[in-house]
């Protein structure tokens, strides 16, 4: 999916193409996953952890069936 609203860079001003950042497990079972407005901190927040040997995320919120 090709992001047309928002362009992100990292530090080095190289811009970060968000289909290629990993997702956790964490993320999909995440009621916010599928809300475009909280897609640039869910962005930034898996680019900030990359490599990391724990993914945590604060602002998540189980999927309520």
């Amino acid at each position: 999916m090709e992001n047309q609203f928002f362009k992100f860079f990292d530090d080095d001003g190289k811009e970060i193409n968000p289909d290629l950042i990993p997702k956790p497990s964490l993320c999909t079972s995440c009621k916010k996953d599928d809300d475009p407005t909280q897609e640039p901190l869910c962005t930034l927040t898996r680019f900030d952890q990359q490599g990391e040997d724990r993914f945590d995320c604060y602002t998540f919120e189980p999927k309520t069936n």
